[in-house]
């Protein structure tokens, strides 16, 4: 029977052989640059031309397998279809300037319409303060403060002739009037005035005070003439100043008569900037600036638009690709700078966010950072639900607030495409009850592909392009088998390749480093194979650290001889981006008693949930096989030994089992076998992974030690088909010094290890005589009485 389960040598790897397939790629074929995943195209084709709300994309699959390549080629087509969407700049809210205004313009217009307020804003430094000093506004403004002043001297004039009646003098400097007495035609001085006698000097002052009520009643309407002569320089300026815009603005106004936020926002310029031009850019003024780059600068300020996104028009709709969701890049920022140590802000210093970039078209963000990042997930949910996009500062309700502006919101239409995980995918649906609500696609991604004749062709025209594309060595025919060979190894199949494609491009990258260094032309199967074998070496120092300890002793796993209660199990240990199999003793006590099958993994809480389960099913194994005819009443101790991580799966269960076997019946098994292979309760073998590496790691300690023909690994027959050994175990096998059987049952497997035929059941529940089931049968009953009668004592002395 071993002689039957004994694989050949052509059955361990699939041979892929390009002879009858055209070479190199042909012109047609070489347009495919996505392999296989028909059922995420559709999808996602599906969720890109669905217009409702809702149908945002969740593409489900592992990196490299060409998710981003396929969306990227879809919208590149669709997307150029599509209408651009508008563009939006924020300006200076003048009645507010807390709450900057957004303007939405025509795609393509925005920094056209930034240029027209940058040359508006170049004429009015040209025409002001130029406009004031104009002849015509002099004189105007020359007759207006000539009334003002003969108004003022006829009221003095009034005041001077009163005076000259009590023989007083009137004096003006400026706008100060004083008096002083006059004897002999003549005004007195102040010491001379000193001299006169008291009297003349009292009623001088009672004469003054006279003369200065007067004074007060004839200037009474002194001030409404001064409001009224400024109020008239005012509405001279006024007009003088819109005289001289208006040819500047009306250009405006006519350019851009079609687009409504312009035309209101270039109204409310007007409003304002006659304000800015008086306390300003007018001469005499003391806010008057002489700098011409700081004048454009404050005018900048004021009025120039901040162009926050600009399509060029017939681009078609944006795709947007975040690499750092942060709350900042997705929905924008607002920046400060200091002056005088004090932060400060306006409408010119707010930033797009990526939803801004991508508003009207399509944006692709990877779900594991966006949920990295604290209340973005939300903030988008928030956004996608509202329709709009509004800057604000995530943390103000943490009682954080830096923020000093609330810019105006601005209409969101968008649809957003998540790339992820399974975990993730699934986390969100349990987690979330609105993720179904706003991710109604679901681009499943699949972990391989289908082999057959297209797909191989396809696989190699892909490889021999991007190898083109990449502007490295040619790829010859052996070479791309060879990949081939290698994408099947990573899907663990021989009938699907990895849709893991990327790392079959790494592979041909690293190889194209090898050629240039050996000088070589083109990249043949022996560099592929230069390359797999350097990869290998970089990451493989743990598991030769594992080896020597194994041939040192320190690791206790024995390839020689017979042993009862020990088996060599199968372990695969995946450490960064190391992963290889290892060699694992398992051993088993048996003992009278009805504790049951004991855990020592699980007892020691190393042992994870999948691999109890599989301990667990012993006991249904030994009581469906064994204990049709008596209790089953047993105590055993298995355990995985020099094991100190935590220990998951099934795989380990069928040689646990042989173990208990042979501890049961004390018949000893081969210890130049392995086993790997999950039970059920019915004795069936069933499939694991990582049989490759399982296998690889056991022939690498056998060859370490010599190989002897005796060596051999069984595995689940299920497994056959996921055979990609590499070649020194394939010639291994066909010398004749390595072996490897696949079985189906749990008999198959104990007649292997044991070389005694494993026995099948009668119709009674009995086996045959000298059978090894006839042994554990016998020794389960001697156990059963055992225990029987040590608790009848019990009994008894209780």
């Amino acid at each position: 029977m071993s002689h039957s389960l004994k694989l050949p040598p052509e059955a361990l790897k699939l041979t892929v052989n390009l002879a009858d397939y055209p070479w190199p790629p042909t012109p047609s074929l070489q347009e495919q640059a996505i392999l296989g995943q028909k059922r995420a195209q559709s999808a996602l084709a599906f969720g890109v031309a669905m217009p409702t709300p809702g149908y945002n994309i969740y593409v489900k699959g592992d990196s490299g397998t060409g998710r981003l390549t396929m969306i990227n080629q879809l919208l590149d087509n669709h997307a150029k279809a599509q209408e651009t969407p508008w563009s939006y700049a924020y300006v200076e809210n003048f009645d507010n300037a807390r709450e900057p205004l957004a303007l939405a313009l025509p795609a393509g217009q925005g920094q056209a319409f930034s240029k027209a307020i940058e040359k508006l804003l170049d004429s009015l430094l040209a025409t002001f303060p130029a406009v004031f000093e104009n002849p015509t506004y002099q004189q105007k403004k020359g007759v207006i403060e000539r009334d003002f002043n003969q108004l003022y001297n006829n009221a003095i004039e009034l005041v001077d002739v009163k005076a000259t009646a009590y023989a007083i003098a009137l004096f003006r400097d400026n706008e100060s009037i004083s008096f002083a007495p006059i004897r002999d035609d003549k005004a007195l001085e102040e010491d001379q005035f000193i001299l006169l006698p008291p009297t003349e000097r009292e009623i001088f002052h009672k004469q003054v005070q006279e003369l200065e009520a007067y004074l007060s009643e004839v200037l009474l309407e002194l001030p409404q003439w001064r409001r009224n002569s400024v109020e008239k320089i005012r509405e001279l300026d006024n007009d003088t100043i819109n005289v001289a815009i208006a040819p500047l603005f009306d250009e405006l106004h006519d350019h851009y008569a079609d687009i409504d936020d312009v035309i209101s926002y270039l109204s409310a310029i007007r409003e304002n900037i006659g304000t800015t031009i008086m306390a300003y850019l007018q001469p005499g003024r003391s806010l008057e600036i002489r700098d011409n780059t700081t004048k454009r600068l404050l005018l900048t300020e004021q009025y120039l638009p901040n162009i926050l996104v600009d399509h060029k028009d017939e681009i078609g709709a944006p795709v947007v690709y975040e690499v750092h969701p942060t709350y900042q890049n997705l929905f924008g920022r607002i920046e400060y700078s200091s002056e005088q140590g004090t932060l400060i802000t306006n409408y010119r210093r707010i930033c797009a966010g990526s939803l801004h970039k991508a508003n009207g078209g399509y944006l692709i963000i990877d779900a594991e950072k966006l949920l990295n990042y604290p209340l973005v997930w939300e903030g988008l949910k928030r956004a996608l639900k509202s329709g709009r996009i509004e800057i604000e500062s995530p943390y103000s309700e943490l009682g954080v607030n830096t923020i000093t502006l609330k810019p105006e919101v601005i209409p969101l239409n968008i649809k957003v495409i998540l790339l992820g995980s399974e975990e993730i995918y699934y986390l969100l649906q349990d987690l979330d009850s609105e993720f179904n609500e706003m991710f109604h696609i679901l681009a499943d991604f699949d972990h391989d592909i289908r082999l057959d004749k297209l797909s191989m062709q396809q696989f190699a025209n892909l490889m021999v392009n991007r190898a083109h594309d990449l502007g490295i060595a040619a790829l010859t025919r052996c070479a791309v088998e060879r990949l081939i060979e290698h994408s099947c190894r990573l899907s663990e199949s021989q009938y699907h390749l990895s849709a893991r494609i990327n790392d079959s491009l790494e592979i041909i990258g690293e190889s194209n480093l090898l050629c240039k260094q050996a000088q070589i032309a083109q990249i043949d199967k022996a560099a592929i194979e230069t390359a797999l074998a350097a990869r290998d070496e970089r990451n493989g120092r743990i598991s030769e650290n594992i080896l020597e300890e194994m041939l040192d002793g320190t690791i206790l796993i024995d390839t020689d001889g017979e042993a009862v209660g020990k088996v060599n199990g199968l372990t695969v240990l995946e450490i960064g981006n190391s992963i290889f199999g290892a060699p694992a003793r398992i051993t088993t006590t048996v003992y009278p008693g009805s504790r049951g099958i004991v855990d020592i993994e699980r007892e020691a809480e190393l042992g994870q949930s999948i691999h109890s389960k599989g301990v667990l099913i012993l006991t249904g194994y030994l009581g469906h096989c064994y204990a049709q005819q008596f209790p089953l009443a047993i105590s055993a101790s298995i355990a995985i030994e020099q094991s100190y991580g935590f220990v998951d799966g099934d795989s380990a269960s069928l040689a646990e089992l042989c173990c208990l076997i042979s501890a049961l019946t004390r018949v000893p098994v081969k210890q130049a076998i392995a086993v790997t292979g999950s039970i059920n309760q019915y004795g069936e073998v069933q499939a694991i992974g990582g049989v490759n590496e399982k296998i690889e790691g056991f022939f690498r300690l056998c060859q370490a030690r010599g190989l002897n023909g005796k060596h051999a690994v069984i595995i689940p027959t299920a497994n056959k088909r996921n055979l990609m050994l590499k070649q020194e175990v394939i010639d291994a096998v066909a010398a004749g010094l390595f072996a490897v059987y696949c079985v189906a049952s749990v008999d198959e497997t104990l007649s292997l290890l044991t070389d005694l035929e494993a026995g099948v059941m009668q119709a009674d529940g009995s086996y045959p005589l000298d059978t090894l089931n006839y042994k554990a049968i016998c020794r389960l009953k001697e156990i059963a009485d055992i225990t029987q009668d040590a608790d009848k004592d019990d009994t008894e002395t209780g």
